[in-house]
């Protein structure tokens, strides 16, 4: 008897197992009891129902009554029904899946089996009780203990799949907000440049003036792409892309570049995460900096990458936002540190570790 029952199986499970309920109506049909005898019986038999879907209705431990009143069941019809044994065995049977761990289940079968052998021998109760309630409920009990448990442990996978399922929601959710800012903080700082630029040469120099329009639709449209690339993950078209975008977008805003940068071959994730963060880096220094000159340093040593922007500009601002906060998660998450110093300007280092077999070219 398997009473391995869940709220997400079939509603008839239970009524399998209402058939054992023939041993405790097969005696006083053979023995042709009187009313009164039927009325207890039938009495019985409808307390048991009561206890017996209950049990499968209610939580822990307050199934663990449903157990014991049927246990009780057995002890009241044990002297006159050998039937009732049958309430033993229910009882042993459902235990186990009433209790939260194998040696408490063992406990309280040992409980219930010794109550009927306590009962048979007190009473000398000879009428064939003794063996389906003590012998046929220990080892039908013995069984369920390792569905119950079996069950406990599939009920802890199921939970840490949801666990699992629901961190993957946050965290995906939480890059798509990264990629989002770092896509469009870049691209709108960008465009608004160029409006303002536009602005101040449509009397001057019409046809540079529509040059710049035509640049701002070009890139307004280059960020809808990547908005859709950055939602799909594919986000970062490379660093060497990156760096190029970096310096047309510092001189279009007047700011002098000195660039100095290696050619290295990176692994695919550590050169996205460095691209997003220099893309991070020009648009702060374009939003917030004021400077007239920024450098931009990549370099490989000891296994390492490192990444350098400094700017002249005012500097000062400790306090992290949105966009360094998200590559600062992005850095740490690759074993790599994000160092900022703003005493003068402002100097931002990412160090990335790079694996051995990435070689310079």
């Amino acid at each position: 008897m398997n009473f391995s029952f869940r709220k997400t199986e079939p509603g008839w499970v239970p009524y399998i197992w209402l058939a054992y309920l023939t041993f405790f109506l097969w005696d006083p049909i053979v023995n042709h009891i009187g009313w009164r005898e039927w009325t207890l019986t039938a009495m019985g038999l409808a307390a048991f129902l009561c206890f017996y879907f209950s049990f499968f209705s209610t939580s822990k431990p307050w199934n663990l009554i449903s157990v014991a009143g049927i246990a009780l069941l057995g002890v009241l019809f044990a002297p006159f029904n050998p039937g009732a044994a049958c309430f033993f065995i229910y009882a042993c049977s459902m235990v186990p899946f009433g209790v939260e761990t194998e040696l408490a289940a063992a406990g309280a079968i040992a409980t219930l089996v010794g109550t009927a052998f306590l009962e048979s021998w007190l009473l000398h109760v000879n009428n064939g009780f003794l063996f389906p309630a003590t012998f046929l409920s220990t080892f039908i009990g013995a069984g369920n203990v390792y569905f119950a448990q079996r069950n406990r442990n599939i009920e802890k996978l199921r939970r840490a799949n949801e666990e699992i399922e629901h961190l993957a929601k946050v965290a995906e959710r939480e890059r798509i907000a990264r990629d989002l800012h770092d896509v469009l903080g870049h691209t709108l700082s960008l465009i608004t440049l160029k409006s303002e630029l536009a602005g101040k040469l449509i009397d001057r120099d019409p046809a540079q003036a529509k040059a710049e329009i035509r640049d701002v639709e070009h890139t307004a449209r280059h960020a809808l792409s990547e908005v859709r690339q950055a939602i799909g993950g594919y986000r970062s078209k490379g660093l060497t892309a990156e760096i190029k975008q970096a310096m047309t977008t510092l001189q279009t805003a007047g700011v002098e570049v000195d660039l100095q940068s290696a050619s290295i071959e990176l692994p695919a994730t550590q050169e996205s995460v460095l691209a997003l963060s220099l893309r991070e880096a020009v648009t702060n220094v374009l939003r917030h900096a004021r400077a007239t000159h920024c450098s931009l340093r990549l370099e490989r040593s000891n296994g390492h990458c490192r990444l350098e922007i400094a700017d002249d500009g005012r500097g000062g601002h400790q306090i992290e936002g949105n966009g360094l906060r998200g590559m600062r998660e992005r850095v740490e998450a690759l074993g790599g540190n994000l160092h900022r110093d703003t005493t003068k300007g402002t100097r931002l280092q990412i160090t990335l570790p790079v694996p051995v077999d990435q070689e310079q070219v």
